[in-house]
């Protein structure tokens, strides 16, 4: 993902109990927080999935709200091939769920593949679809497309949506508070 102000890691110090799998960053200036299981987990990042496997450290399904996340405590979230298993007809209510977790200003970076990509076709899981309209609908930038679902308010950061040449479309988005 591009345009992401990632925190210097810090040194390592013993934290108490509940926080030891927290990252650093977490401490002083909020979660970084990785979504799903695709690729390596990020450093200093919690990895947050639906099922237990190497590097998660929340097991927990991304359509049940609430997450198990206090408000306004993630710096960054990444969400790289996740939003296209999200069941269309929960995709705004997750995204409010993620704006619920963001800091004011926070970061929310997205890479899903472009609707009717072969990368989208190919995975039988795929059921929302998403071009570089589709963000939008978030964003209260475009009065039309936003007032369709009025969700929590996101602005589209400068020069996002791109689209890349595998495919995949990539958003970064910061939530209106």
């Amino acid at each position: 993902m591009r345009h992401l102000k990632r925190p210097a890691p810090c040194a390592k110090r013993q934290a108490p109990s509940a926080m030891r799998h927290a990252p650093c960053a977490m401490r002083k200036q909020g979660i970084l927080l990785d979504i799903g299981l695709t690729d390596e987990k990020q450093p200093n990042f919690v990895r947050m999935a639906a099922r237990k496997s190497p590097g998660v450290d929340i097991v927990h399904d991304l359509e049940w709200f609430p997450w198990p996340l206090p408000d306004d405590s993630c710096l960054i979230v990444l969400a790289a091939h996740v939003i296209e298993h999200i069941k269309p007809w929960l995709a705004v209510a997750w995204m409010n769920e993620v704006w619920r977790v963001m800091k004011k200003d926070g970061q929310l970076a997205i890479a899903t593949p472009y609707a009717g990509s072969p990368g989208w076709y190919q995975d039988p899981t795929h059921c929302g679809h998403f071009t570089e309209l589709s963000f939008h609908y978030f964003d209260p930038r475009f009065p039309k497309l936003f007032a369709v679902h009025t969700p929590r308010p996101w602005t589209i950061e400068q020069g996002n949506p791109t689209w890349k040449s595998g495919g995949n479309l990539e958003c970064v988005l910061r939530p209106i508070k």
